[in-house]
């Protein structure tokens, strides 16, 4: 018999304790006069937050926010996986599973938790080896194993017919769980689709001057990957020292991320990314986290993905999707474009984000 077990956040007082003494105890690096920003996260900006990480914020508080919502946990292919099941008052709702990124987490979607459950039943988990779910305890945890696992626990979780929604690592992984269930996947909602130009592709010039923007702009990033994917890519396991055993180090490598990847005008609350990184510290999953991407090899076009999708390309992402090429790969019925909003638009522009998700689906049910 398979257990799906109930769950409920409960961070012991030592561990608390011990990340104050810690954030107390700080070794501080020196910093260039007048560097700003071209060497990194400033120093002021990491004090600034650590100060009110070890002085103002309250992760009770936060812990009791996550408990508002009913949790689990179940073991599938060997792997411990945390979700929150969020029901719908209405009996006949569409379910929908919600799959966060990196550096994000199940708090990326705590403010859309409740205007998406009036119209649907709610399914969050973490990836494995992220947050609750982790450590993984194997190699072999890549992005299609992750969608597998996915498959699984909608499956005794009793639903037959659903969607899926993701950006960041939710994108690649909710497309994968599109083309290994299709038969029960009814619709895939992204808000982050990269859309490289295939080998030899010789259509750029049949493109707007937008999207030819767009495009200099993904292989500007494809000549140039991001440094913790290069990081992750080689040496998970190297970085993984400093980062779990300085929470300032935690800290700052994830609001940095926060900090470039979002929209500059976007409402992130400070207790908000104190809420995501706290739950990387407690968890002890920087690690494992990291092995995602080690994992995971890409290359070639993306795996089929049978079902409709719908692209939400928000103005501060990281790279914004160039439409033709994304069609190349997936049948796209719905796209929407904002001229506000980042890379983690439930927490950036959760009313943008939960309207186009519901306008994806309507059709869908």
């Amino acid at each position: 018999m398979t257990l799906i077990k109930p769950f409920r956040v409960d961070i012991p007082a030592a561990h608390l304790d011990d990340l104050a003494g810690r954030l107390a105890r700080t070794r501080w690096p020196d910093e260039l006069p007048d560097a700003g920003w071209d060497y990194g996260l400033p120093l002021a900006r990491v004090r600034e937050l650590a100060e009110n990480w070890r002085t103002a914020y309250d992760w009770r508080e936060h812990e009791a926010e996550l408990n508002r919502y009913p949790q689990f946990t179940t073991e599938i292919d060997g792997q411990n996986v945390h979700f929150l099941h969020v029901r719908s008052a209405d009996p006949d709702a569409l379910p929908l599973i919600l799959t966060h990124g990196w550096p994000g987490s199940v708090v990326e979607f705590l403010d859309v938790i409740g205007p998406l459950a009036q119209q649907f039943h709610l399914v969050v988990p973490s990836i494995p080896g992220f947050g609750f779910s982790g450590p993984t305890r194997e190699r072999g945890w890549d992005v299609t194993r992750v969608a597998r696992a996915w498959a699984e626990l909608m499956r005794r979780l009793g639903y037959r017919r659903y969607g899926a929604q993701g950006g960041d690592w939710g994108s690649v992984i909710s497309s994968r769980l599109g083309g290994i269930a299709p038969e029960n996947v009814v619709g895939v909602h992204l808000n982050y689709l990269p859309t490289p130009p295939p080998p030899g592709w010789a259509g750029e010039a049949d493109l707007s001057a937008g999207d030819q923007a767009r495009l200099a702009r993904i292989k500007q990033l494809m000549a140039q990957r991001h440094p913790h994917q290069l990081l992750y890519a080689t040496h998970p396991q190297t970085v993984s020292y400093a980062l779990i055993d300085s929470p300032v180090g935690q800290l700052a490598w994830i609001a940095e991320k926060f900090a470039e990847w979002a929209d500059p005008q976007s409402a992130i609350t400070t207790d908000r990314i104190l809420t995501n990184v706290a739950l990387y510290w407690f968890t002890a999953t920087t690690a494992s986290a990291a092995r995602l991407v080690r994992e995971s090899a890409f290359g070639g076009p993306p795996p089929p993905c049978p079902p409709p999708v719908g692209v939400a390309v928000f103005a501060h992402d990281i790279t914004q999707s160039v439409r033709p090429l994304a069609e190349r790969s997936y049948r796209i019925t719905h796209w929407s474009e904002f001229d506000r909003g980042g890379h983690f638009a439930a927490m950036e522009v959760p009313d943008l984000f939960a309207d186009d998700v519901r306008a994806f689906f309507r059709d869908l049910r």
